[in-house]
């Protein structure tokens, strides 16, 4: 088969992946920011008729992403989302990233300026495991958090409470909360979430849209 004729490489999608693509009406314009190898992408375009772009800056990522055949931008996250016109996109994803980035405010200024709505995951430090190892006297890891503390892309850690109170303080309101599983799975309970969950989705507007 010549590469004209190769179909895109695909790859299975992360439980929380699936959980945020559920959010995403058929039909949008998608921004994935930090997209990584493309994979939810290419899911919303396959899967359920979205057009879009995504964002990645490491070369690794990047490649990966192109292998998929979607559209991807070499672009720093903190730096260059000033290249995306006003409300542009239907709506911008920032999966697992937030807590990677230099400037999350400026980064989630940017996204509420190029969507009406924001689908934003993060890792939950307040996780129970968590807390239990920092009685331990050592800094938590778990499969949300796997990076010892000396070799960690993370720049930034929140318990959900303070994610919440962040994400109001910059003006953003919550649409829907999705808590998960350290395995990615939704919760079968909101309750005691900033306790036990792994991670959370957050659907998100900016207040007054």
């Amino acid at each position: 088969m010549s590469d004209s004729n190769r179909l895109p490489v695909s790859h299975p999608l992360r439980p929380d992946l699936a959980h945020v693509a559920e959010l995403v009406p058929p039909g949008s314009r998608v921004l994935d920011l930090g997209c990584g190898p493309g994979t939810l992408l290419r899911h919303l375009i396959d899967d359920r008729g979205c057009s879009g772009t995504g964002v990645e800056h490491d070369p690794d990522m990047l490649l990966a992403a192109i292998s998929t055949g979607v559209p991807v931008l070499d672009l720093d996250l903190d730096a260059d989302l000033g290249e995306f016109s006003d409300r542009s996109y239907d709506m911008v994803i920032l999966s697992r990233t937030l807590q990677t980035v230099q400037r999350p405010s400026d980064v989630l200024a940017q996204m509420a300026r190029i969507s009406d709505r924001l689908v934003v995951s993060m890792p939950n430090f307040g996780l129970w495991r968590h807390r239990l190892r920092l009685l331990s006297g050592h800094m938590p890891q778990s499969r949300e958090l796997p990076f010892a503390w000396y070799d960690t892309p993370n720049l930034h850690h929140a318990t959900l409470v303070d994610l919440e109170h962040y994400f109001a303080g910059l003006g953003l309101e919550v649409e829907q909360r999705v808590p998960l599983t350290e395995a990615g799975r939704r919760l079968r309970t909101d309750r005691g979430a900033n306790l036990v969950a792994g991670a959370a989705i957050y659907l998100l507007r900016p207040v007054g849209r």
